[in-house]
């Protein structure tokens, strides 16, 4: 059984587990103390969650209010043996369901040419792609969904 639950500073160990099973192929070994950053933030935001499976956490992501009709997915990972499993859909599906809730239009994301084609087959279009942006091998691509037309 696969539940969400929102992230608790206990679970900090267990989303680096996750980050480092992604190394090096999506994350460089650069971005681990940002995201240990992002982790110990005090106010860390109510829209971090974990992804349980069988009581392990297996995947975590978020969700940030941008502007007024955006909203970006942030730290969203889910553990390398259970890709192409479907948690990194749910993940997804979920976070852009809350975007909608919240009255988002558009949701952005920051990802690599690894994980590009998994969110062109949700729907989100390619804006803008920085060759080793995220590190050597790793391209930053800029990512959008549009997922409201409001009137």
């Amino acid at each position: 059984m696969t539940t969400f639950r929102p992230y608790h500073p206990n679970d900090a160990s267990h989303c680096l587990r996750v980050f480092d099973s992604n190394t090096p192929r999506y994350f460089g070994p650069h971005e681990r103390d940002g995201f240990v950053g992002f982790l110990q933030e005090s106010q860390r935001p109510q829209d971090y969650v974990v992804v349980e499976r069988d009581g392990q956490i297996v995947a975590c992501g978020g969700l940030a209010s941008l502007d007024e009709e955006t909203a970006g997915f942030v730290w969203g990972m889910v553990d390398q043996t259970l890709h192409r499993q479907g948690v990194g859909k749910a993940l997804a599906l979920a976070r852009i369901e809350q975007a909608r809730g919240m009255g988002k239009r558009r949701v952005v994301l920051n990802t690599s040419q690894h994980v590009q084609a998994f969110y062109a087959g949700l729907g989100f279009a390619v804006v803008n792609v920085v060759a080793d942006g995220h590190g050597p091998g790793l391209d930053a691509v800029e990512m959008v969904l549009v997922v409201s037309d409001r009137v």
